[in-house]
């Protein structure tokens, strides 16, 4: 195999493992917990929404994981370690690492080990404002996401730079 075949195989893995994580994270802050919001019966927001995000949580964290191998795969495969050092572009490699950081720790550690008990305390108290709290986090998460990946996408052609 050629090293442009594994640069064509890396990019098409990372760039598909991003739009199934992103845009799972999309399809949930958008429409999956505004329609579990819109339930009548509290607790039932808070039940459909666990049960749902499940079934997302196992394709998310391979998702996850793809997307971070095969960028730790296309920054060896570019020699591209500089970028994180160049004034001009750092911010979107930064910005790739730390979303996916972010992301690995929420659905490796937290969720299974933190997020679920604590959910399940607060939602006995407060259902709705549970509800509440997890749209507000997912927002800030698909915000800075976009954010992340617009400066990625503008960064890796050419774009974006500061400097």
């Amino acid at each position: 195999m050629t090293g442009f075949n594994d640069f064509a195989i890396a990019r098409a893995i990372h760039v598909l493992a991003v739009l199934i994580w992103i845009g799972g994270v999309a399809f949930v802050t958008m429409v999956m917990i505004p329609a579990c919001r819109a339930m009548a019966e509290p607790q039932a927001q808070l039940e459909l929404f666990e049960r749902l995000e499940h079934r997302f949580a196992a394709i998310a964290r391979w998702s996850v994981l793809l997307a971070g191998a095969s960028g730790l795969w296309l920054t060896g495969l570019l020699g591209a370690w500089d970028r994180f050092a160049d004034p001009a572009a750092w911010w979107w490699m930064h910005g790739m690492v730390a979303v996916w950081t972010i992301f690995a720790v929420m659905l490796f550690i937290l969720e299974p080990f933190v997020l679920q008990k604590l959910f399940a305390k607060l939602a006995r108290r407060d259902p709705v404002g549970t509800m509440a709290r997890i749209q507000r986090v997912h927002v800030v998460l698909l915000t800075v996401s976009l954010v992340v990946v617009a400066g990625a996408v503008a960064g890796s052609h050419g774009g974006w730079r500061f400097g």
